[in-house]
This record gives structure tokens, sequence and C-alpha cells, in this order.
């Protein structure tokens, strides 16, 4: 009995450190108001929270009823009120292009072991051709106290 007891709560626990690992974000939009081509349904963080000196990936699940052949996708981060960095990437390198319908944009980084610790948000820009703002959305997350062994 003790045993299946055992067993089950090795289970929960791995259940529970699984989904805290991997959590969807809450996600503005930059402007409630406007009709943006590219709906956001969520964005995933992995691992969450970050960790310093280790890659943390961002998926961000979106749809379209256009066809998107190319783009850009405007980052920039905040900690507290101060931008930290800005950076842009071509869209057809974090998703599949032509993108149309529901689509994964996924972006790869790892934070040098000195980044401080604390919440942080992201406003990302998904711009089409001429520049138009296919979505803009804001998302918070955060970078946990814990720095690898390797970069201590």
């Amino acid at each position: 009995m003790a045993t299946k007891q055992s067993l089950l709560l090795l289970l929960a626990l791995l259940a529970a450190a699984a989904a805290a690992a991997s959590a969807v974000t809450d996600v503005e939009y930059c402007n409630k108001g406007k009709k943006y081509p590219v709906k956001v349904s969520g964005v995933e963080i992995v691992p969450d929270p970050v960790a310093r000196g280790e890659p943390a990936t961002f998926k961000i699940s979106a749809s379209t009823d256009k066809t998107i052949g190319k783009g850009k996708l405007v980052i920039d981060v905040k900690y507290f009120f101060f931008y930290v960095h800005s950076e842009t990437r071509e869209l057809c390198d974090v998703t599949s292009c032509p993108a149309s319908g529901d689509f994964l944009v996924a972006h790869q980084q790892t934070l040098p072991s000195y980044t401080p610790p604390g919440s942080y948000t992201i406003t990302m820009k998904m711009l089409g051709d001429n520049d138009e703002e296919l979505s803009c959305i804001s998302f918070g997350f955060s970078i946990g106290f814990a720095a690898s062994e390797a970069t201590i």
C-alpha cells in the first residue's frame, strides 16, 4: 500500500514539475481596439522561469486568413521601465513560410549568466510587406535566480 502511494506521489510531482517547466503565458495586444490580421492565441516559454546562461524557447501560437510570404519580427525587452534588448529577425527564420492558417513562431535565446533575475516584458511586433503591422503583442516572463553550474 505504501509503495502505491509513493509511486502516485512521485507521478504527481513529476507532472507538476513538467507543468511548471513549460507554462502558457498571458498575452495582451498592444492596441486592444485594433483588428490585427494575425491573431495570437498564446505564448509558451520553455523553461519557465527562464534560466540564465541556458537556452530558452519562446513559442507563439498564431493564426491568419492571409498568406504571409515574408516579414519581420521586432522584439523589444524591458526590465522594469528600462529597455534592455532589441532585435529584428526575418519572420521566415522563425516560422515556416508562407505562413497561413494556424502557425507557430519559435524563437530561441540564451541569456548571459550575468542577466539580472526578475520580471521582464517583451513587446513583439510582426511586420509584413511595406512594414504593415500584422500583430503586436506584449507578455511577461521571469528570469530565475539560479544560474547553471557551468556559468558560475
